[in-house]
């Protein structure tokens, strides 16, 4: 394994550690052959290596053996960064790599890469072996890598982005006799927990609260499975941001997670003086998405309350946005209007909560409704127990 950094003279900007096996063929004087060598330990970080700045990009150049680089372009989107071009430079007049070539020139190949990805500010991982074709003559196959790009600290980031390699486990079972087996079903994942969201105007006066849990269910294609999935996933208020506006007769309340943002937008109807959940919004980029999910819903009518009042319910919900997305919401209070002294007003509680309520006071009246039922039994038989002992 070899570590390399790259720095601007003052922070670290490109940081890996990585193993490379190389596969060349190439054209020898008495036909072909395949030179295969690794990446030695000796190999060093090139002067032409740079952090980039404006149009240029940050580049990691390793040099090595008589000769030979390596260099990987990085480019970021300002949520990803990827390895956007990759290419190597070697030297058919290395005698001890390229023995009996009947070339001495220096050959340069190079390829766009799209596996190679990670979020901003953390670490790709990859362990596992991975093979980039440069050419038809030259392969590259990495492992046991930890890389990151775009850094703003010395250390790599604790934060990983998992390949889809290390993230997909084979086990290989003993063939006794054939049988079926059914495959355990995905456990999920606890309930959420509660996050408190608030949203000031110009002068730090909260005009939308929420406290709420939210667990997302999200069906896209699994890049380690090569399928579509149903994935649910549980929003983490402490790496969670909040932003929006406030206004009449909209109000929005964006929440932030890593590569995960949700748009939540309320309307006021001046006539019937309710609000309710009109639109919900969602980006996501999880590691084993192939591509960013994006859907939204501009037609809702949920979380229906009076204005002036707050809606609540303790229960939880399934908002269906769209056929491939859905909301669950845990413990939810909110009020997107009317917010008076950062304080909710008073709640106006959900139908699932009014009816959990109801069915211990429906019970409750059933039992004393036996109970009376069983009270006047008793007494009809007693008095006609006695006036079987009357005088006559």
């Amino acid at each position: 394994m070899v570590m390399m950094v790259v720095t601007d003279g003052n922070s670290t900007c490109i940081k890996a550690e990585l193993s490379a096996n190389f596969s060349i063929s190439y054209n020898t004087t008495n036909g072909t052959s395949v030179a295969r060598f690794v990446l030695p330990s000796s190999a060093a970080v090139g002067s032409s290596s740079s952090c980039g700045g404006g149009d240029v990009p940050p580049e990691l150049v390793v040099m090595f053996g008589a000769g030979h680089t390596l260099a990987l372009m990085f480019s970021s989107d300002g949520l990803l960064y990827r390895v956007a071009n990759m290419s190597l430079q070697y030297n058919l007049s290395d005698t001890a790599t390229f023995p009996q070539s009947s070339s001495s020139r220096i050959v340069s190949v190079m390829t766009n890469v799209s596996e190679i990805s990670a979020r901003l500010n953390s670490t790709y991982r990859c362990l596992s072996s991975m093979s980039v074709s440069l050419s038809t003559e030259v392969n590259i196959t990495f492992s046991d890598v930890r890389m990151e790009a775009f850094m703003n600290r010395a250390n790599l980031s604790t934060n990983e982005s998992v390949c889809s390699a290390d993230q997909t486990v084979t086990t290989t079972a003993p063939t006794p006799s054939p049988r079926t087996t059914v495959a355990p079903s995905p456990v999920p994942p606890p309930a959420p927990e509660r996050g408190n969201y608030t949203i000031t105007n110009g002068n730090g006066t909260a005009c939308l609260l929420a406290l709420m849990g939210l667990q997302l269910n999200i069906t896209h294609h699994s890049k380690s499975l090569n399928k579509t999935v149903s994935e649910v996933m549980n929003l983490q208020p402490n790496r969670t941001t909040a932003s929006g506006s406030c206004g009449v007769p909209r109000a929005t309340l964006v929440l932030s997670e890593d590569l995960t943002n949700l748009t939540f937008t309320f309307t006021l109807n001046l006539t019937t003086q309710k609000f309710y959940l009109s639109a919900v919004n969602v980006s996501a980029f999880w590691p084993d998405m192939t591509d960013r999910f994006v859907e939204g819903n501009g037609s809702l009518n949920f979380l229906q309350c009076s204005v002036g009042r707050s809606y609540m319910c303790s229960a939880e919900q399934m908002l269906a946005v769209v056929p491939t997305f859905s909301i669950n919401t845990f413990r939810l209070q909110l009020q997107p209007f009317n917010v008076t002294a950062n304080r909710f007003a008073a709640a106006e509680e959900c139908r699932v909560d009014q009816e959990n309520m109801l069915i211990p006071i429906i019970v409750g009246a059933a039992l004393a409704g036996l109970v009376l039922i069983i009270l006047i039994a008793y007494l009809i038989g007693r008095k006609r127990t006695h006036a079987g002992y009357q005088t006559i």
